[in-house]
């Protein structure tokens, strides 16, 4: 088969598709080795993973800007650089401040990646076959989340935590290589807009304040989330009346399936980005198992993500991602209920069987509501329509850890976790989960109100 132009965006969005949900999930199963490495307390090893999130979220929505201005392939290039230098900082990094500026750095990174490589793949293949893409990418991030409990478990075990980060430089190579030769090849490409530097920096504070003010509830939090609001308010007025604004707020005042598909979205990963770093701990701390034996139970929901995903995928070229979407959600909401029961003696197969049925809605709700998105915009929102979509994403799983943090906070306290503390540690379990079933609940309903005379997306 000819390696064309179209094969090579494939090869090297499933590259970068694979590379973060990896990364993530390996820390998720590694933050005991790297709490004990560095003594740290319940909240300080949140920020491992929050620190990540927030600086995806922060800069996800500017560069899918900036990608529909000046080219996506260049932002997509520079991300998979940034990426590789961020992962081998991480890996030699000898303190806590610079574990956490370099998570930072893999943080802008993948906002890059992720605000472009979705509009690449979207603009390559004609809209009968993008669903079916789409499924495949979306395929290629559950695969990744397989291997990243699974390997990262092995290599905390073998070779240490560092390990995990360092090994995916190379993959971060391979995808750098053709990116940047497609680069040269396409240097013609000129600008087609103007970049609202401004409102960029405005949006970047109140994303900021609002979840940094919220990781640090109850107590001195209440007053960045006001400055966020308003930073928020501000940042709505300028937009109204850029001619070239940062993000087009018609798309969602005026395309009902753009607006209620982002905020099904955002409600999933609020929901269900915690799940897998709760799951974590609790199998490790509770359960007595190892780094590597908990990432084999954690396989189990990407499994089931990656097998289903590229079927929705192609279903909802077909049928109304309305109903798939929400279908997925539905049993999602299951999949976190049963997770509220968990106790010192809940059967590891349990645990088990929960992840599958969560893995499982996952899997039908992502592809479509990708699909939905991507389909409802112009090809030349292609850019801001991903970064909206990767933005709801890394915004909610910001969201999903503050809460955490929240409920660590009241909890548990500034403490590590030990024996002693073992009581609290489970409760705080119990009310996490109590929190992201009720939140999917409503996302269902959420789902369920996008535009319902659309067969397609």
């Amino acid at each position: 088969m000819k390696f064309d132009e179209k094969s090579r965006v494939l090869l090297i969005v499933l590259i970068s598709s694979f590379i973060p949900p990896f990364m993530s999930s390996s820390v998720n199963v590694a933050l005991p080795a790297i709490s004990a490495c560095f003594e740290l307390d319940a909240i300080s090893l949140n920020w491992v993973a929050a620190s990540y999130i927030l600086s995806t979220a922060i800069f996800l929505l500017p560069s899918g800007r900036f990608a529909d201005v000046y080219g996506r392939l260049g932002i997509f290039t520079a991300g998979m650089a940034i990426a590789a230098l961020s992962s081998l900082s991480a890996g030699l990094a000898q303190s806590f401040f610079c574990l956490i500026a370099a998570r930072i750095a893999q943080g802008i990174g993948s906002a890059f990646i992720f605000s472009t490589g979705v509009a690449m793949l979207s603009e390559a293949y004609k809209p009968e076959v993008r669903g079916k893409m789409l499924g495949i990418t979306v395929a290629t991030v559950y695969i990744g989340l397989t291997a990243g409990p699974f390997l990262g478990g092995f290599l905390t075990q073998t070779l240490g935590w560092r390990s995990i980060f360092i090994s995916t430089v190379p993959l971060s190579i391979i995808g750098f290589a053709p990116a940047l030769a497609m680069l040269k090849k396409n240097s013609h490409t000129k600008p087609t807009g103007s970049m609202d530097i401004a409102g960029a920096i405005i949006y970047a504070c109140a994303l900021f304040m609002f979840i940094y003010g919220f990781s640090l509830l109850p107590g001195k939090g209440y007053l960045l989330i006001l400055l966020g609001i308003m930073a928020f308010a501000g940042f709505i007025f300028r937009e109204n009346s850029q001619k070239s604004p940062l993000v087009d707020l018609k798309l969602f005042t005026k395309n009902r399936v753009f607006a209620f598909s982002n905020l099904a979205a955002l409600i999933n990963y609020s929901a269900t980005f915690s799940s897998a770093f709760l799951i974590s701990l609790y199998l490790q701390y509770i359960k007595g198992m190892s780094p590597e034996d908990a990432g084999m139970m954690l396989v189990a929901s990407p499994v089931v993500m990656a097998i289903i995903a590229p079927f929705s995928g192609r279903l909802s070229d077909k049928i109304n991602a309305r109903i798939l979407a929400s279908a997925g959600m539905a049993i999602l909401a299951l999949g976190l209920m049963m997770l509220v029961f968990l106790s010192a003696d809940t059967h590891p197969y349990y645990v088990v069987f929960s992840l599958v049925i969560m893995g499982t809605g996952f899997g039908i709700f992502s592809s479509p509501n990708t699909n939905a998105i991507m389909g409802s915009v112009d090809k030349k929102d292609y850019g801001v329509a991903s970064g909206m979509l990767a933005t709801m994403r890394m915004t909610g799983q910001a969201l999903s850890m503050a809460v955490v943090m929240v409920v660590f906070s009241v909890v548990i306290g500034r403490v590590e976790i030990a024996p002693e503390n073992y009581a609290h540690f489970i409760k705080s379990i119990h009310f996490c989960f109590m929190l992201n079933t009720i939140l999917c609940i409503l996302g269902v309903f959420a789902s369920l109100a996008r535009n319902k005379n659309l067969s397609l997306p």
